[in-house]
Order: C-alpha cells, then sequence, then structure tokens
C-alpha cells in the first residue's frame, strides 16, 4: 500500500478544514433581518423607472436552493401573480444581490424566485390599492407562501411594515418603445402608477445644458443618473468617478450611505443619452450598472 507524503497528507487537511469552515461560517454579520433606523425620504419613495434593458449575466440561469430546483423564465411578457409579499431590509443591505449588483434596502427593488434578472414591475397591495413600481434585481423569498420579497422603500410604499407580508398582485411591465426604451403610453387614459414611472422626455441635445436641466425639474420632471457601480473604498470610488468623467464627459459623483460608495453618472436630461451610456458601461466592464431616479 503507497503512503502518503506527511507534507501533503498535512496540505489535504488544512484544505480540509478550510473548506468545512468556510460552509460554516456566515456572511451575514446580523443573525436575524431588522428594520433600518431611519424612513425612507421622499427621493426615495419614488417609483424605479421602468425601462427597456438587457437581462444581466448573473443570476439567469435555473438553480437549486435547498435541493429544489427553481426555472428562471426566458422573458416576463405578459406574467402576472397575485400572492403574500414579504420584505428584507438591513441584514442584507450592502450586500451582493443575485445579479451581482449591491442590495440597497433604501431602492425600490425586489427579489423574485422565477423572474428574469432586471424585470420591472408594477406591484399593488390589494387591501389598501396601494402601489409601486419595483426592479428585480435578486432571488428569493424561498419561503413557500411568499412569492416575492420587497426592498424596505417599497415595502414603506405599499403600507405594509406593521404586518411585515401583505396580499399583493404583480404585473410585469414589459411594453416598451423599441426606439427610445421607454414604457409606451396609450391613447387611452393611462394608468397613472405606470405613468409615474416613465423616463422624462428627451430633449433635443445629447447632452443637454445646464438652463434645460433647470427647467425640468422646475417643471417637476424627475432627471435620472446611472449607478455604476458600489465600493466601500473611497479611493477606488474617487479614481473610477474620475475615470469615467473623463472617458464620458459627463458630470460623475460618488456619495456615501452607510459606508458604501456609490458611483454615479448624471443627472442626464436625455433617455436616448442615458440609454447609449447605460450600453456602453455594460460592453466596457461596468456590466451591473443601472439606472435610477436619485443620486441619494
Amino acid at each position: 500500500m503507497k503512503v502518503m507524503n506527511p507534507t501533503v497528507k498535512y496540505l489535504c487537511f488544512i484544505s480540509l478544514f478550510s473548506l468545512l469552515s468556510a460552509c460554516s461560517s456566515d456572511r451575514y454579520q446580523q443573525k436575524n433581518d431588522s428594520t433600518p433606523t431611519r424612513l425612507p425620504s421622499q427621493a426615495e419613495l419614488k417609483d424605479a423607472i421602468a425601462r427597456a434593458e438587457p437581462h444581466s449575466r448573473g443570476g439567469n440561469k435555473n438553480y437549486q436552493v435547498f435541493g429544489k430546483p427553481y426555472k428562471v423564465l426566458s422573458t416576463a411578457q405578459g406574467f402576472e401573480q397575485t400572492g403574500k409579499a414579504s420584505w428584507y431590509g438591513k441584514k442584507f443591505h450592502g450586500h451582493l444581490t443575485s445579479n451581482g449588483e449591491i442590495y440597497d434596502m433604501y431602492t425600490m427593488s425586489a427579489a423574485h424566485k422565477n423572474l428574469p434578472l432586471p424585470t420591472y414591475l408594477k406591484v399593488t397591495n390589494t387591501a389598501n390599492n396601494k402601489s409601486v413600481i419595483v426592479r428585480v434585481n435578486d432571488r428569493g423569498p424561498f419561503h413557500q407562501s411568499r412569492i416575492i420579497d420587497l426592498s424596505y422603500s417599497a415595502a414603506y410604499k405599499l403600507d405594509m411594515l406593521k404586518t411585515g407580508t401583505a396580499q399583493v398582485k404583480i404585473t410585469a411591465i414589459t411594453d416598451f418603445d423599441t426606439k427610445t426604451g421607454k414604457v409606451k403610453i396609450s391613447e387611452k387614459k393611462p394608468d397613472p402608477s405606470v405613468v409615474s414611472a416613465i423616463a422624462p422626455a428627451p430633449v433635443k441635445s445629447a447632452i443637454p445644458k445646464q438652463s434645460a436641466l433647470q427647467k425640468e425639474t422646475s417643471m417637476g420632471i424627475t432627471t435620472p443618473y446611472i449607478q455604476v457601480l458600489a465600493t466601500s473604498k473611497k479611493e477606488l470610488a474617487i479614481s473610477t468617478a474620475n475615470k469615467l468623467k473623463t472617458q464620458y464627459k459627463q458630470q460623475t459623483s460618488y456619495p456615501e450611505h452607510q459606508g458604501l460608495y456609490r458611483i454615479q453618472i448624471g443627472p442626464i436630461g436625455d433617455i436616448a443619452t442615458l440609454n447609449a451610456l447605460l450600453l456602453s458601461l455594460k460592453e466596457n466592464g461596468y456590466p451591473n450598472a443601472y439606472p435610477r431616479t436619485s443620486p441619494q
């Protein structure tokens, strides 16, 4: 019988010990989820801006959780579902979502077991008829009786924090204009909640002047931003923001919140410019870049 070299045997033991330690450790600092220490701001309560987006590289393959297989839909076209919604907060804040983005409990986002990432949904609380537009970028909830996990801000807007769960109807938003990427508006009376999630109308110039942006703000039109990435390293945030500013000739910033610096481009007053920038970013090393309505 061949005897294992002592050095090889020791290395195998160390590798096995490290693997077991990694499997037993918890990547979250909190054992149980908890409510944030502050309420969402008015800017954080604005609906997500629904627009056509390519499927993300991560999180769109069939998968298993606790031995149960889940199939990811190839499209959200015509998708509707009714059931119980829950929400997730502080425990998961700042950690990666299933498609590789950073979970921010103050953005209008959600987790779903089967929809392609990202997907925009209209979520309506059937008990009070309140609704919200969210962007699905995560997987879950893996609780048998629940169909969707909402961010803290989305749950707050639906007035479901006291009960923790709510009976909801979710409807996918998929009818986009192929040229602008915006939601198509019916000539009949449009659904107010869907219209509120539509990006601002394009202006003539590809890169709008400051006066045009000020005019939009005074009219109450939301000017969108692009969040490129989030990091806890301030030096990386500064260098990335400066690099993007030089490369794209657009205003950049890196606001900090709870230890995370969000590198962002904007404000952008032209939807065509925003879509072109978003596509360029995804093709040049920032696959998880996504639009948002406010810089914070």
